[in-house]
């Protein structure tokens, strides 16, 4: 998970190199804002499942380590959000992005740009997929006997 979590951050600091928005080198490297990610958590944290009554905190969508502020310039700031929705094939994940990127917009005091990561629990990704496949077998073995 580290080594995805590090190409994703490699490609994003490349991505704004690129587009113009971040210096090379090391005049330029972008710094970590702890105080600030942890603002953007308190934010996010209490926005409500659109399917169940609890909060994103409590089904484990968003957690402190996967929001990341950093700072491009003296007054823009980069917010990386890498957010699990409760399950691989939720329906709803589109809506949970929406949701995060409308309550930062609005809330947020300071000047910012925002990122948002759909990230996948591997396990549950194997879980349902092996789901998924005895349910497929149980549909062909039923079909066939008819």
């Amino acid at each position: 998970m580290e080594r995805v979590f590090g190409l994703l951050s490699w490609t994003l600091s490349r991505v704004l190199w690129l587009s113009g928005l971040s210096e090379r080198g090391a005049a330029r490297q972008p710094r970590i804002m702890e105080e600030k990610a942890l603002e953007v958590y308190d934010l996010i944290r209490t926005i409500r499942d659109p399917e169940k009554p609890n909060t994103l905190e409590e089904l484990e969508v968003v957690t402190e380590s996967c929001v990341e502020v950093q700072e491009i310039n003296e007054e823009d700031y980069l917010v990386i959000i890498r957010f699990t929705p409760t399950v691989p094939h939720c329906s709803l994940a589109t809506l949970i992005g929406l949701c995060l990127r409308v309550k930062l917009q609005r809330c947020l005091p300071f000047k910012h740009k925002i990122c948002l990561f759909w990230i996948f629990r591997f396990n549950e990704i194997i879980h349902w997929k092996s789901t998924f496949q005895k349910e497929l077998t149980q549909q062909k073995k039923t079909s066939t006997s008819r």
